[in-house]
């Protein structure tokens, strides 16, 4: 006879999901590991969300990229961390409800992240291929919109996707005290399209573009720089400027991609419900992308540096601290 201990719910001994187990210090130390990203994530997003709402300098369509990004990635370590270090360590005991909410929270947030770097891309494209325009074309106006119908096409998209679970909550559980994300075939295969292969191709033929074209900037202005060195210093500076915020966006996609392809290679080779154990490292994966964006921010990015240094003094508190110099 089975020790009912085991159980989420001894008295529902058929029906009932089996507590989850692991050997004690591996379950304690890996429990404390994802704590410790769950709220470092947490802080250093919220440092950059501060540090690009406060200071005016930091207005900019680009930044404001970024800092929809952190929000999304803000968000994994508010909520999607803490979900997932709770099911690791108990049953799901909030109910099928709740489960929704929190499985269409992590999908929106995940379509908006990727969402975020296909604009991320784009914005580069035009600033490395089409510079002379880039003022015009890409506004701060016109990157508020573009974000507002990221984040909107996110909570719609989930809407349809998971329009099954919306209707039925709960309907795809194999038994009671678990809360997995269960979406039909036909569902599966169109966010497999929609959320993985159209958004992966557009980012590769965007930065391979840029990289091209940026590579042979570099060169023009090597041949500039030497030919007529004062008349076109202030472009040359101009130019290397966008040419470095290439690379470094470019990382920034890079990391993202090595993140975010083993999320869906492995719902493409095993099913559309995540609930291996390899898919759950998959996804934690994932989710720690959200830690490593605010690492490379600080790492390339000189004023995030100083923008955090201002905000850790309690600088930004004093009159006026929007308008510091600090790029």
């Amino acid at each position: 006879m089975e020790d009912q201990s085991e159980f989420c719910f001894p008295q529902l001994i058929n029906i009932s999901c089996r507590k989850p187990t692991s050997h004690w210090s591996e379950g304690v130390l890996f429990t404390v590991l994802l704590s410790i990203i769950c709220i470092f994530t947490v802080v250093l997003n919220l440092l950059v969300i501060i540090s690009i709402s406060h200071f005016r300098q930091l207005h900019t369509p680009t930044n404001l990229l970024l800092l929809s990004l952190a929000l999304s990635d803000f968000l994994v370590g508010f909520l999607v961390w803490p979900g997932e270090i709770y099911m690791r360590t108990s049953c799901w005991t909030l109910g099928d409800v709740l489960c929704f909410l929190y499985n269409c929270m992590t999908f929106i947030i995940m379509s908006a992240s990727v969402g975020n770097m296909v604009l991320i891309s784009a914005d580069r494209y035009v600033a490395i291929c089409d510079p002379l325009h880039y003022n015009t074309k890409v506004t701060v106006r016109r990157v508020q919109l573009c974000v507002c119908l990221c984040w909107c096409s996110s909570f719609l998209y989930c809407c349809i996707i998971l329009n099954d679970q919306l209707a039925h909550p709960g309907r795809s559980f194999s038994c009671y005290g678990e809360c997995v994300i269960g979406i039909n075939y036909y569902a599966g295969v169109v966010d497999i399209v929609v959320n993985f292969l159209l958004p992966l191709s557009i980012i590769i033929t965007l930065y391979m573009r840029v990289f091209v074209v940026a590579v042979s900037q570099a060169r023009a202005m090597s041949s500039h720089v030497t030919a007529v060195q004062v008349q076109l210093s202030v472009t040359v500076r101009a130019k290397k400027s966008e040419v470095k915020a290439a690379r470094t966006l470019g990382v920034l996609v890079l990391v993202f991609l090595v993140c975010f392809c083993p999320y869906y290679i492995v719902t493409l080779a095993g099913g559309h419900k995540i609930i291996t154990s390899f898919a759950k490292y998959v996804l934690y994966l994932f989710d720690f992308n959200s830690c490593l964006n605010p690492l490379i921010y600080a790492l390339f990015y000189p004023w995030f540096r100083r923008a955090v240094r201002q905000i850790v003094t309690l600088h930004i508190l004093q009159p006026g601290s929007w308008g510091d110099n600090i790029i």
